[in-house]
């Protein structure tokens, strides 16, 4: 994927990776609550999406149904990526370092990462 979306576009494809295809307006009703769009502003993000090439649509009837081209593992891994190259030199390392120091790992999460590591190494 070489196009970024936007966190309003991210919104949408969440509701779309969790189960589709779905109209425009069942979209708007699975969005989340707080950001109260109407099926007009969720028809707008969805344009957008179709033009970057990262949704697909079909007739049904007199309404379109959207499904994903892109899968939610491959948007994360790019994200990730576009970040850690961009904030640390494309190393994952320092990322980790950067948490650590901030408090931002908890016990828990330390724990997980040592397992993690220690599954990898196997």
């Amino acid at each position: 994927m070489t196009e970024r979306i936007s966190d309003a576009e991210h919104a949408v494809m969440e509701v779309l990776w969790e189960r589709s295809p779905l109209s425009a307006q069942e979209v708007a009703e699975r969005v989340a609550p707080e950001r109260d769009w109407s099926a007009n502003t969720v028809k707008t993000l969805l344009g957008r999406l179709l033009a970057k090439n990262i949704i697909a649509h079909e007739e049904e009837g007199r309404r379109y149904l959207y499904r994903p081209l892109v899968q939610r593992g491959d948007y994360v891994a790019g994200e990730s990526r576009r970040l850690m190259d961009r904030l640390f030199g494309g190393k994952l390392t320092p990322l980790v370092a950067h948490l650590a120091e901030r408090d931002a790992l908890t016990d828990q999460d330390i724990s997980e990462i040592e397992a993690l590591l220690k599954d990898l190494k196997q």
